[in-house]
């Protein structure tokens, strides 16, 4: 799985039109967590949810489903499921990907729905980079003048995963607004820029 993350990271880095190892190097130390998932039928499955609407707060997902539909996506406004296709994986790309990629990929609000008559399993790899790395984009993805005439067009102040993570875990559980909060947190600290 770890190959196949840094496959991933650099593919994404491909589609930002930058260099294409950057990603890849940038998460060649990084750390992952695999969790299985179990929802078990809920003949009243309107009435609850698997997991609640959340963006994840790691860099990407992967996600194996089972055969049973229960992955829904936020989307042009309205909730879509992703049903599953045999041999194939999900991508979902959270917080620190987007600020990796300083907003040009958007963290993927989604949530897990409840089957009324079959169980569902599902198999989540969250990929982060290591602890103490500093999330900055790429040089190519900040660079130039913006609107005030400054060299740099960051989205988002730097951080390491370790910030975000702590966020989470004593100040904000994780939902589709961890990431503004979190640099709404950054920027009023003390020293902040």
């Amino acid at each position: 799985m770890q190959e196949l993350s840094l496959v991933i990271a650099e593919l994404l880095g491909m589609s930002l039109a930058g260099d294409r190892k950057w990603y890849r190097e940038f998460f060649e130390d990084g750390k992952a967590i695999a969790r299985c998932n179990y929802y078990p039928p809920c003949k009243q499955s309107e009435l609850t949810l698997g997991t609640g609407p959340h963006a994840d707060p790691n860099a990407f997902t992967i996600l194996q489903q089972d055969e049973v539909s229960g992955l829904d996506v936020f989307t042009g406004g309205r909730w879509s499921s992703v049903p599953p296709v045999p041999g194939a994986l999900v991508i979902n790309v959270g917080d620190t990907f987007e600020a990796l990629s300083n907003g040009e990929y958007k963290s993927c609000l989604h949530r897990a729905v409840v089957n009324p008559d079959k169980e569902r399993r599902s198999i989540a790899y969250f990929v982060s980079p290591r602890l103490d790395k500093v999330i900055r984009p790429p040089p190519e993805l900040i660079a130039g003048v913006d609107g005030d005439g400054n060299g740099d067009r960051r989205k988002f102040p730097d951080f390491t995963w370790l910030q975000l993570l702590e966020f989470t875990q004593t100040r904000h559980r994780v939902d589709d607004e961890t990431l503004r909060f979190f640099v709404d947190y950054l920027r009023s600290a003390p020293g902040a820029n």
